[in-house]
């Protein structure tokens, strides 16, 4: 069984889509290359070329980019304008990502709203990203049900073919959308749009309080699409994405390592470990973007004489244990497992090409700091200063925020919440004036520089592949008759991720 490649094979072979990426990555957080400029350029590249695979629906980059063309003549017939945000609900389909894209398109930022939310949950998440309206898949009325909405005006998008949405105060915009030209938008829409500011709001619960909206900017979302290049993936290749659209994983890192290979994406509904591998045979997929949990879930169905029989090249994700791993990779045959580390708003992370098992890489610019577990606090030393982990101990870790750097992939652009973004700045880390990004994770680095992530940190814990906040489900139970007061905290469930 193929373990992986070393680091630099790696780049070595992808050195050709690299250099012609490198002015995208290159640009400056003022210039005026924004996503919707990307999407245009692929467009013309693959035209007809599929993208999107979902169910029996098979959308060609020439469909996609009239439906988002659709949507974004939309938002402009019903006001909206460069630099205003509409909430965006709908689980996996064919229309999402063509719906964010149109946006994007006409400057306006998608605020992607996690589906398991309900009532009061999704007003916050309105209200800390600024959305000045909410645009709905039918299937998730249940959860606006109950929300105060006041004057926000809903709209509804129900999927190709089905009966009409019947939303209570919603508006069903299929018979608009219908009668939109599907032309490219004229670019001088979003001309105040800069390569540096949001393309578009995804949600994190961080390590304290209610979920955060994270500024997600252009550049971020474009150099995505180098990673399909990383990976392997060739032009027409389908990579499946069995995650939510709504998070970076799935929304982010499937669709754009697709887009930048000119590859496609096949979008299942929902994850399910009974039909998981039938998806991977059906749309003969070259890679999988997965999460741990998807992978112990795998792992302890029943054998199947078939496990083995597929196409795949790799599988490229986050949190899958050790422990998980080597039985994973053997008992399906998976040649490369490149597992990483991450998250939406930070500016430090790392991805493993070799292989070594349960290791996220290694990770440059990254700083890993002593942590007391008990006093929840940063370790100092007799003089005040910070204390750096050696080899084989867990601490914090951290990113360099460059001062005065333009390079916007190592800049941390935070929060809608200007509070919330500095509370997550370290200062006079290393020497007076510097700045440091604080993850919330604790990790451990080996003596050959690779790193394991050890434990999240803070008022929050994973479960599902969810990171959930203590403070909302505290909040949730207190709101039941006889509750006076709720603590939550996390604990280590036997068998489960997180």
């Amino acid at each position: 069984m193929k373990r992986g490649r070393s680091e630099w094979s790696v780049y070595l072979s992808a050195v050709g889509p690299i250099l012609k990426a490198l002015p995208l990555l290159r640009l400056r957080a003022d210039s005026r290359h924004t996503i919707a400029d990307y999407i245009e350029r692929q467009v013309a590249k693959y035209a007809d070329l599929p993208f999107i695979l979902f169910e029996d629906r098979r959308i060609t980059y020439r469909e996609y980019n009239a439906m988002a063309n659709r949507i974004a003549h939309w938002g402009l017939s019903v006001g909206l304008k460069a630099g205003d945000t509409i909430g965006f609900m709908m689980e996996n389909r064919a229309e999402y990502v063509p719906v964010w894209s149109g946006f994007s398109k006409i400057g306006v930022k998608a605020a992607l709203i996690n589906t398991n939310l309900v009532g009061a949950s999704v007003v916050h998440a309105l209200e800390v990203a600024g959305a000045e309206r909410l645009l709905l898949g039918p299937e998730c009325a249940p959860n606006v049900a109950d929300a105060a909405l006041s004057n926000l005006p809903v709209y509804v998008l129900p999927e190709e073919g089905a009966a009409d949405a019947g939303v209570p105060g919603a508006e069903d915009i299929r018979r608009a959308l219908a009668e939109q030209p599907d032309s490219d938008p004229d670019a001088a829409l979003r001309a105040s749009v800069c390569t540096g500011d949001s393309a578009f709001h995804i949600y994190t619960s961080g390590t304290t309080g209610l979920p955060k909206a994270t500024n997600f900017n252009h550049q971020k979302l474009m150099a995505g699409g180098v990673s399909g290049a990383l990976l392997g993936l060739g032009k027409g290749e389908v990579v499946y994405c069995p995650l939510p659209l709504y998070h970076s994983a799935g929304g982010i890192g499937a669709v754009m390592i697709a887009m930048g290979a000119g590859g496609a994406v096949a979008v299942a509904r929902e994850f399910s470990a009974s039909r998981f591998w039938d998806d991977v045979r059906r749309y003969d997929a070259k890679g999988v973007i997965y999460i741990g949990e998807l992978c112990r879930f795998l792992l302890n169905r029943p054998p199947d004489p078939r496990d083995g029989e597929h196409g795949l090249r790799w599988m490229f994700g986050i949190g899958l244990r050790a422990d998980v791993w080597e039985p994973f990779q053997e008992r399906f045959r998976i040649p490369r497992i490149v597992e990483g580390y991450g998250a939406t708003e930070a500016n430090v992370g790392g991805v493993n090409f070799s292989g070594k098992v349960g290791s996220v890489g290694k990770i440059r610019g990254g700083l890993l700091l002593r942590y007391d577990i008990e006093r929840d606090e940063l370790v100092r030393d007799a003089k005040g200063r910070y204390v750096e982990c050696g080899p084989g101990e867990a601490g914090e870790l951290l990113g360099r925020i460059p001062a005065g750097s333009k390079r916007m992939l190592r800049q941390f652009q935070g929060y809608t919440d200007p509070e919330a973004t500095e509370r997550k700045i370290l200062r006079d880390v290393k020497k007076p004036g510097d700045a440091y990004f604080r993850s919330g994770d604790l990790l451990r680095r080996d003596d050959k520089g690779y790193y394991y992530f050890v434990d999240r940190i803070g008022d929050t814990f994973r479960w599902k592949g969810e990171n959930v906040s203590t403070q909302e489900v505290a909040e949730a139970l207190s709101a039941f008759p006889g509750v006076e007061t709720a603590n939550v905290y996390g604990v280590e469930v036997p068998g489960q991720e997180g």
